[in-house]
This record gives structure tokens, C-alpha cells and sequence, in this order.
């Protein structure tokens, strides 16, 4: 249980999650699942954003240490900030492993996401931030995510793929973390109230985001029924079938919406069993064929 939260409070969890879905993209694309220095690229990336914010307000706030949020890192303080050098040490180590058109199709998206928790510009009283801007947060994290997952193993890849294949999904990968990713706002409601951040949840209220949420998540599932129904990748559309329904139960209970690592363990771990669906159900298929 310890190396469960610790992999949790660390983001080691949801950077393999990142991985996994990557991975799943290959199979979508109709690659072979095998590893490459974007896979590293992007967990490096995803431990280093996720644990960016956290890093930042340790060190010009003490006093935020002090917080249940905070309450894993002023535990482990050392191996925290361990964990960050290592991966901007790893992450450097890796990038010169990489394509030139994987980095530069990667270089926007990570300053994306570098601004979306370091200030573009502040003084004493303002600091901005991406994520400050109205209802902008949940849709940047959204883009983010599917644009990294899909478009880094196209380029790699060297193959000319199908436009309209490859924007749909964009679009399924974009609507389920759309879906997974409202809970965190509506967990932040209060928080983000007394900042003065404008979000979905404090817009449309608890329940009726909720409902948004379900709704983005049987979007997902309809664009790819449709899509890989056409393909004749059924082998792909019975994990995402799973997926959707172990996801709905996850966002609808409201008994599992209470435990204690929902958002950090359930939510994130959405992705990651997804892409582990996908993954076992190609190497089944590959089984059966044989």
C-alpha cells in the first residue's frame, strides 16, 4: 500500500498512465506496440509538469507544506526534490535519443504546459498564469494530453496516415479526458472560488457538470464505435467498451467519489487501464491468429 502512494503522490503513476496511452495510439494507428525514446520523452515530460506546480509553490511558499494537499511531499522533502532532478535529468538524457521533428512537435505543447503553471508575466500583486484563464483550464489539459499521446508516435513513425483517421482520434482521446478531468474541478470549486478562477463546476453547479461529463464520455465511446467499427477493429473497440463503462461506474458512484485517492488514483487510473486494455486485447488477438 506505501508503494501505492507513493507512485500516486509522486506522478509516477499518471506519467505511466501517459506512456500506456501512447502506447495504445500505436495499436490505433495499426503499428506494432514496441518502445521508443518518445515513450521516455513523454514520461519524463508528464513527471516533471505534474510535480512543476508543486515544486514551485514549496519553495516560494513554506508555509503551503503545512496543507493535507502538501502533506506527502513535506514527508518525503529530500526525495521530492530528488524526484524533480531526476527527471529534468532524465528528461535531458532522453531528448538526445529523440527525432528533431519529435522535439519539434513536442516544443509547443511543452510550453504549453510549462505556462499553464509558471506565470507569463506578474509583479508583486499579479502573477497569470494559463490555467487563470476563464473555463480555459479543463479544455488545455484535455488538448494537451490527446495532442501528446497521438501526435508524437505519428511523427516518429515516419508513415503517412489518414487525416480524417487521425482527427477522430484526436477527438476520442480529447472527450474521455475531457470527461475524467471535470471531477478535479468540481473537487476544486472552493479553492478556486476564493482565487477567482472561472470553471465548469462553478458555472453549471456539482450535478449538472457531472452530467457533462458523462455526456463527454459517451461521446467518446460513440465516435469510436463508429470509427473502429468501420476499420473492423473490434479487438479495439471491446477495451474501450470496458473503459467506458468501469469509467462511468468510477464518475456516477458516489461512494467511490468519497474514497480517499478518487481523483489521483481512480480518475488517473482510467487512462492507464485503458491503454492496458487495448494492449492486452491486441496481444490476444495476435494469440488467436497464430
Amino acid at each position: 500500500m506505501k508503494l501505492i502512494k507513493t507512485l500516486i503522490n509522486s506522478n509516477i503513476y499518471i506519467s505511466l498512465a501517459a506512456v500506456f496511452l501512447t502506447i495504445e495510439t500505436q495499436i490505433q494507428l495499426g503499428m506494432k506496440p514496441q518502445w521508443h525514446p518518445y515513450l521516455f520523452i513523454i514520461f519524463f515530460a508528464t513527471l516533471i509538469e505534474y510535480n512543476l506546480h508543486r515544486f514551485i509553490t514549496v519553495t516560494t511558499n513554506k508555509e503551503a507544506l503545512n496543507s493535507d494537499k502538501h502533506k506527502w511531499i513535506k514527508e518525503n522533502l529530500k526525495g521530492f526534490y530528488l524526484l524533480v532532478f531526476l527527471s529534468v535529468l532524465g528528461f535531458v538524457c532522453v531528448i538526445f535519443l529523440a527525432k528533431k521533428d519529435v522535439l519539434i512537435a513536442f516544443a509547443p505543447i511543452a510550453a504549453i504546459t510549462v505556462f499553464y503553471s509558471l506565470p507569463i508575466f506578474g509583479n508583486k500583486r499579479t502573477i497569470f498564469r494559463l490555467r487563470e484563464i476563464p473555463y480555459l483550464k479543463i479544455f488545455l489539459i484535455a488538448f494537451v494530453w490527446s495532442f501528446s499521446t497521438i501526435l508524437l508516435p505519428i511523427i516518429q513513425s515516419d508513415i503517412t496516415f489518414n487525416n480524417t483517421h487521425v482527427i477522430v482520434m484526436l477527438l476520442e482521446r480529447f472527450f474521455f479526458v475531457f470527461a475524467i478531468t471535470i471531477p478535479f474541478d468540481i473537487r476544486d470549486i472552493e479553492a478556486d472560488k476564493q482565487a477567482g478562477l472561472k470553471t465548469i463546476p462553478l458555472l453549471l453547479n456539482e450535478n449538472k457538470s457531472l452530467v457533462f461529463s458523462y455526456l463527454s464520455l459517451i461521446i467518446f465511446f460513440l465516435i469510436s464505435f463508429i470509427h473502429y467499427q468501420q476499420l473492423n477493429y473490434w479487438f479495439i473497440i471491446f477495451p474501450l467498451l470496458i473503459s467506458t463503462f468501469t469509467t462511468f461506474f468510477f464518475l456516477y458512484s458516489k461512494k467511490i467519489r468519497n474514497l480517499p485517492f478518487y481523483h489521483y488514483g481512480i480518475l488517473d487510473g482510467t487512462m492507464f487501464l485503458q491503454g492496458l486494455l487495448v494492449l492486452v486485447s491486441y496481444y490476444v488477438k495476435i494469440f488467436f491468429i497464430k
